[in-house]
């Protein structure tokens, strides 16, 4: 009997340490991104310059990315809390430090369009997000 409650520990250990814990859901770099798209002026957006926290990678995912996809981009597993596979209303950025995923931030499309140039993932040397209107 003693084995059970130790056993169901491990059981609770390992669906929880498989998860995306520690990753936050950066609702502030959000809000900061809309702020800026709302001014229509703006085409660009440097991401190292409304981030803080560390990041070496960041990685933008369009509507409707698999978690597949998304996985084999970073080089990790991550559990997508956005579900961004079944979804056309945001932009999936996610940030990556020393390897690990640090942070994400879900984009909302807000009639517009973004990009990274053709580039894999944004550096804080090379962050530049664009934005295409519709």
């Amino acid at each position: 009997m003693r084995s059970l409650p130790f056993s169901l520990f491990l059981v609770v250990v390992m669906v929880f340490g498989c998860n995306n814990n520690g990753v936050k859901h950066n609702k502030d770099f959000e809000k900061s991104i809309y702020s800026m798209v709302k001014d229509h002026n703006n085409r660009e957006i440097e991401v190292d310059s409304i981030t803080d926290f560390k990041w070496d990678k960041a990685y933008l995912f369009e509507p409707y990315s698999p978690e597949e996809h998304i996985e084999k981009q970073l080089g990790v597993e991550y559990d997508d809390p956005s579900h961004i596979s079944s979804r056309d209303d945001i932009y999936l950025l996610v940030f990556l430090h020393e390897g690990k995923v640090v942070q994400y931030a879900e984009i909302n499309r807000q009639k517009g369009y973004f990009s990274t140039r053709g580039k894999e993932y944004l550096s804080p040397s090379e962050d530049v997000l664009m934005i295409e209107r519709q």
